[in-house]
């Protein structure tokens, strides 16, 4: 089901709820107070029968229909006084029933001052409106609860509807049990709910039972023939979605999640408890956002030109996103890619008409064309993100990586330097630290050439060094979602490989709180968690499809580790300003010093046209 279908489903429960509470009295409600009516009638009768001890020959008709009049007529004005017949109220809910008894009791006291002011008249004893009090209460009550059990029943789901079990019997479970059990067009269809509190074992809501705990999840679903589980739970813990996706395995169900509480209570009704969706990678790693220090951040971006280069890219585009909420003087996104850059100014203006200054079309390994642009748009703070990343690429084409990575680096420091740039910000990758690949030698290379420019200019030039990002374009993850759709197999370098992971907005907020409190050479390193197992993400996102799929052994590619390293040897990691990051030291490099075919000798680099190899680039 996708967020549209759940949010249309919303819309059509919320056009269910809402019949009940229109401002103008409709012909349900009147139809309520003429059974509110009827009800007074029969408590009344019934009150004068007990209270004459069954001597119905006593009883004084004319009198007691004039007694019954008053109580009708009181009830009207009083329930309309309280707004119980104008629809302020849910129907049948416990507002309604609290408001109902109080209409009741003024009713009953009304009736009580009649009979004392009136008995000669209408010879009806006093203690009639006490008994007929309670009567009067349980019949009102029970035809809204007739009524409202006849609704309900009317608005279940179809036949057609996923069968579905519910963890955890809380609010937001009884929540969604409610929301789904009326909508009849609803693609699932509550069959139990689970939890593991001893207390609810008994438990019942909108009529769904509570089955049993989590551990019984494997017997529930073969009692219920549920094919679909959805986690009720705000903010769910990562170690709980492992759990149950552990518990999951060949059960052939989908394991859905509900939004964090954050997105729900600050959608504006974009996002609300109709609005699940599969579990993500990140859901099972436990990746969350971080808290970085605002007035730091604004400290050095507010009211600053700010200039990203690679703006197109996963981690440059949510940069941009992020910076622009701290309001610089004007963001400038460079790339070469057009379609990256319109996307991003889409996401940031709903316009990509590609028209203004705010976007630039540049190569960086275009020296005077970066020149030239710096010179003239005059950047304060720069974000490098721009830069080649793909491990068994580049390994085939390691002058590419040299061109962008290293060369394009330097364009872009040199740029910065002439621009009188006083914050930069270096991309790098944890494949920097005890290098092994083609990108991990370019990317060490463009930390050592930051550190010796933050050094000759004597400005905060910093590079910070992260792993894998969730999410971002080409990488792993996605790709296991693309081949778990396709039906598989999925593709696993080897059963032991291990890889630090980070979501795309956890990384761009460290990335602009390393820019704030990092000292010039520095290479700051994102704290990424423990390294997680890939063999087991891979194992639990097919749990979590709920399909059958095979998992391939390709082995380790040229350059790639069996478990990679945030912090080289001899590097340090001390944490003086922030919890989350991590301060070092590289040995600067002077750009006068960069040789190719040095390069290439050092780090056991090939090269892939040695016939045609370029000559050694010094001084470049």
């Amino acid at each position: 089901m996708t967020q549209t279908d759940n949010q249309n489903s919303a819309a059509r429960v919320n056009r269910d709820d809402s019949a009940g509470r229109t401002d103008k009295p409709a012909l349900w409600l009147w139809s309520q107070y003429a059974f509110d009516s009827f009800a007074w009638i029969v408590a009344v009768f019934l009150a004068l029968i007990l209270r004459l001890e069954l001597l119905v020959i006593q009883i004084n008709v004319p009198g007691a229909v004039a007694f019954c009049a008053v109580a009708v007529i009181s009830q009207l004005v009083i329930g309309m006084s309280f707004a119980l017949y104008r629809g302020r109220y849910a129907f049948g809910s416990f507002h309604e029933a609290r408001l109902l008894v109080i209409v009741t009791v003024i009713v009953s006291v009304i009736l009580l001052l009649v009979s004392i002011a009136f008995i000669s008249v209408i010879q009806i004893p006093r203690s009639v409106a006490i008994i007929a009090f309670p009567f009067a209460c349980i019949f009102m009550a029970s035809t809204r609860y007739l009524k409202r059990m006849y609704v309900e029943s009317k608005a279940k789901p179809g036949d057609d509807a996923q069968r579905t079990l519910i963890y955890g019997a809380g609010f937001l479970g009884k929540s969604l049990v409610t929301r789904m059990m009326q909508d009849r067009e609803s693609p699932y269809f509550p069959v139990g709910l689970i939890d593991d509190d001893p207390a609810k074992k008994h438990l019942r809501l909108a009529t769904v039972p509570v089955l049993g705990r989590l551990e019984d999840l494997p017997e529930i679903v073969r009692r219920t023939r549920a094919t679909a589980l959805v986690i009720a739970f705000s903010d769910v813990e990562a170690a709980q979605v492992r759990r149950v996706s552990d518990l999951v395995v060949g059960l052939n169900m989908r394991v859905l999640v509900l939004p964090p509480l954050r997105e729900m209570l600050a959608g504006g009704g974009e996002k609300g408890l109709t609005d699940f969706r599969e579990v993500a990678v990140e859901d099972l790693i436990g990746r969350r956002p971080v808290d970085i220090h605002a007035d730091e951040v604004a400290g050095y971006i507010a009211g600053r030109r700010v200039l990203v280069t690679g703006a197109g890219g996963s981690i440059g585009s949510e940069l941009c996103r992020q910076l622009a909420e701290f309001s610089p003087a004007e963001l400038i996104m460079l790339d070469r890619d057009e379609t990256g850059l319109q996307t991003t100014q889409i996401s940031l203006t709903g316009r990509g008409l590609l028209t203004g200054r705010d976007t630039v079309l540049a190569d960086i390994r275009e020296a005077e064309t970066l020149r030239a642009i710096f010179v003239d748009r005059k950047p304060e703070v720069v974000f490098h993100a721009a830069a080649l990343k793909h491990v068994s690429l580049l390994e085939q084409y390691p002058e590419e990586a040299w061109k962008t990575n290293v060369l394009g680096t330097l364009n872009v420091l040199r740029a910065a330097e002439a621009a009188g740039v006083s914050n930069f910000v270096n991309i790098s990758t944890d494949k920097a630290a005890n290098p092994t690949s083609v990108l991990g030698h370019s990317k060490r290379v463009a930390e050592k050439l930051t550190a010796w420019t933050a050094g000759a200019a004597g400005k905060k030039y910093v590079s910070v060094r992260f792993g894998n990002v969730i999410g971002s374009r080409g990488s792993m993850l996605p790709l296991f979602t693309e081949q778990i759709r396709v039906g598989g197999p999925i593709t696993v370098t080897d059963p032991e490989v291990t890889r630090f992971f980070m979501t795309i907005p956890e990384a761009c907020q460290l990335v602009i709180q390393a820019g704030a409190i990092g000292r010039g050479g520095e290479v700051l390193i994102l704290d990424m968690g423990e390294p997680v197992k890939i063999l087991d993400v891979a194992q639990r996102m097919i749990a979590m499809s709920g399909k059958d799929i095979e998992i391939v052994f390709t082995g380790l590619r040229k350059g790639e580790k069996l478990h990679e390293d945030l912090v080289g040897i001899d590097e340090d990691d001390s944490r003086p300003l922030h919890p989350k990051i991590s301060h070092t030291q590289v040995a600067a490099l002077d750009p006068a010093m960069l040789d190719l075919r040095d390069w290439k000798a050092k780090g056991g680099i090939e090269a892939y046209s040695e016939g045609i190899a370029p000559p050694a680039e010094k001084g470049a």
